[in-house]
């Protein structure tokens, strides 16, 4: 069957079961639009080639599968370096198809042509340049074969013009040679038993559960882990939901912005057990000063990541899902060789004690008066609590990223999306849609902030055109947050270049104009009922513009390169018990 490049494209991307892309058209991609109207993919107009990306992005993180985006060259292309980038840095399989200038034009400064295989090279975990259309079928299932094995990941597909033109005689490879890509997936059996005995004889572990957990599919298994030996679990921005919040072994979020509980948690411990995390420095802080008692069990998909940071005394490379389910059956096999009336392993009453101790004493505290300001915090505990439970929640970069972190409960395995290593301001809307269109049965709330929502808001014309009823949670605070935050704290106060004025845009008039449903409010009382009639629309798009305190911060907080130990806890520690009391604070004592 003779096929155009363009048709076997598609056609290849048909063969592996791609249901949606997000994209822009252009003139060097404009071969392959056309046979998208024959296809069975839905193509989702994006308005930006960003949103594009992070819209593959929030597919991805939500249904598991790779998301796919397709744009044209030259600005096309250098538009989703970004998305690509944050991509990387996350590991979310995503697969990008750029349009390319004719091969003969190549490197003759031609109109939109950029090296896009070359900007690309650092943020893609591999990319194609196409110069023959009989490769095609075989470069697509070469880049789909590497983006979700190993540790998953965004490649790139550049397709000259005169490539998607030419004819070739279609065939569907029966599979993929890559002879320098064997990730190694089954762990050890000497680092698994050594891992298990360092488990039975610890008495103040922690497993670090990063997102590994979710890229593996291992949530399950780690729960097992978990409850068989009794172990706490601390779960970075990444894996939040990996492990559920309403476990009693969960200790929530460790890092810069972490709870006192996890933090302290890993620095105090004897053993970390990290499972796909990679020793962020957001979670580290000093490293130096980082857990400085812990023997280190380290897995990962990735070798690259064993002793980057902090050098394992046990590395296991490897799946986690597997590992962990080897690492039980290890365990299971040394208690089976105790003696009868044994404790099992390490004694950790003391441990546990401590960290049921901390959990009362440190939680995450705030304010909320009645006729005071309106607090971020009450939001989003307020859209939590009048969502539902597997609520899928993404959010931009900054304070409410951290707040929305902190204050929901994920108690369900991917249904949190951020941008956590590159830390992408303008990722929430576009990664919300696309998470709506990968699972249209799940709510799906985007918490973001001003300085976030005015990067990429204009995708809500694409949610609105395409009719995909995503909600946003702006907490309009009228500043870039995390900065004026640091600047208060670390800058003497001098606030350079960070006010965005409350009013300037209209937030619920510029939503309107893009076809969705807004509203604003100011005070407390009326934030429980405009959420209960923002989740009883789902036929568009829905916007809430919360203007909240603009002074409140975000504690705990490690200073930036400062030690753990050195983590500030905020005004309620410098608060009596007493004051905390009066305050309403239920957790003073």
């Amino acid at each position: 069957m003779k096929l155009t490049g363009a048709q076997a494209l598609i056609k290849s991307l048909e063969m592996e079961q791609v249901e949606v892309m997000f994209g822009l058209p252009g003139g060097a991609i404009l071969p392959v639009y056309d046979p998208i109207l024959d296809s069975s993919i839905r193509h989702v107009l994006v308005r930006h080639e960003q949103g594009a990306g992070h819209m593959a992005e929030g597919y991805a993180h939500a249904t598991g599968r790779p998301g796919v985006c397709i744009v044209t060259s030259g600005p096309g292309a250098t538009n989703i370096v970004t998305p690509l980038a944050d991509a990387y840095m996350d590991s979310i399989p995503m697969v990008a198809i750029t349009g390319q200038v004719a091969t003969h034009a190549i490197g003759t400064d031609a109109f939109q042509e950029c090296d896009t295989t070359g900007i690309t090279m650092p943020v893609t975990k591999h990319n194609w340049l196409v110069t023959d259309v009989d490769d095609i079928p075989r470069i697509v299932r070469e880049a789909f074969h590497v983006a979700t094995t190993g540790r998953p990941g965004p490649v790139l597909i550049d397709v000259p013009k005169n490539i998607s033109n030419a004819q070739m005689d279609w065939y569907w490879p029966d599979g993929v040679d890559l002879p320098g890509y064997k990730p190694t997936v089954t762990g050890h059996p000497r680092m698994i038993k050594e891992a298990a005995l360092a488990i039975m004889a610890a008495e103040r572990p922690i497993i670090y559960a990063g997102g590994g957990i979710l890229k593996a599919r291992a949530a399950e298994a780690l729960r097992e882990l978990a409850e068989l030996t009794g172990i706490h679990v601390v779960t970075t921005l990444m894996a939040r939901g990996a492990f559920p919040d309403d476990h009693p072994l969960c200790l929530g979020m460790p890092g810069m912005h972490g709870s006192y509980t996890a933090v302290m948690s890993m620095q105090r411990s004897d053993l970390l057990i990290a499972l796909g995390s990679r020793f962020d420095d957001r979670v580290t802080g000093q490293v130096s000063s980082f857990a400085p008692d812990a023997k280190i069990i380290h897995c990962d998909i990735d070798p690259a990541e064993l002793g980057k940071v902090r050098r394992p005394d046990v590395p296991i490379v490897g799946d986690c899902r597997l590992v962990i389910e080897a690492l039980v059956k290890a365990v299971k096999h040394e208690i089976a060789k105790l003696p009868a009336g044994s404790p099992g392993r390490g004694d950790t009453t003391e441990w546990d004690g401590l960290l049921s101790e901390w959990r009362v004493s440190y939680p995450f505290r705030y304010q909320q008066e009645a006729d005071g300001p309106l607090k971020p915090q009450f939001c989003i505990e307020q859209l939590r609590d009048r969502s539902p439970s597997d609520t899928i929640v993404a959010a931009g970069v900054g304070q409410h990223q951290m707040w929305a972190s902190q204050f929901w409960r994920f108690n369900h395995p991917y249904t949190w999306i951020n941008s956590g290593g590159l830390g992408t301001m303008g990722f929430a809307v576009p990664a919300a849609i696309g998470a709506k269109v990968g699972r249209p049965d799940k709510m799906v709330w985007a918490i973001d902030g001003d300085g976030c929502f005015q990067m990429t808001a204009q995708e809500l014309v694409t949610a609105s055109a395409e009719r995909i009823p995503v909600k946003i949670a702006i907490l309009n605070n009228a500043y870039l947050g995390m900065v004026r935050q640091w600047q208060e704290l670390f800058y003497e106060e001098r606030y350079s270049e960070v006010y965005l004025s409350p009013d300037l845009p209209d937030y619920v008039k510029w939503s309107e104009a893009m076809g969705c449903v807004a509203f604003r409010v100011d005070s407390p009382e009326d934030v429980g009922p405009t959420i209960d009639k923002a989740n009883e629309i789902d036929d568009r798009p829905v916007v809430i513009d919360f203007r909240v305190d603009y002074r409140e911060k975000v504690y705990p907080m490690v200073p930036a390169g400062g030690s753990n130990d050195s983590l500030i806890l905020g005004p309620w520690a410098e608060m009596s018990a007493d004051d905390r009391k009066a305050a309403g604070d239920p957790n003073a004592v």
